[in-house]
């Protein structure tokens, strides 16, 4: 997981329990683990960057891979992998 101090930029994270409560932070990170206020969860706050390219995923799904296949946190995975890495979506592979 990259963090660390980014300077002058500030990050927004999302609750991924009820995608309503959002928080800012000055560093970057795939994720925090917090409590949301909105809905009480003590839980992840994913990135909205992966959140972006999650939904971006979910609506238009690659066709390199069977995205149907793969449960929320391996398609969260994947979509933080291509934001936050630099890797394209022919690096994954789904197996039956």
């Amino acid at each position: 997981m990259r963090s660390g101090p980014t300077e002058g930029v500030k990050r927004t994270y999302r609750c991924l329990n009820c995608l309503e409560e959002t928080i800012t932070r000055a560093f970057d990170t795939s994720h925090l683990s917090t409590e949301c206020e909105s809905c009480g969860s003590f839980g992840r706050f994913i990135n909205e960057t992966v959140l972006t390219q999650f939904e971006s995923f979910e609506e238009s799904p690659p066709e390199d891979l069977d995205w149907s296949q793969l449960d929320r946190t391996e398609k969260l995975l994947i979509s933080e992998q291509v934001t936050r890495h630099d890797r394209s979506i022919e690096d994954f592979s789904v197996s039956a």
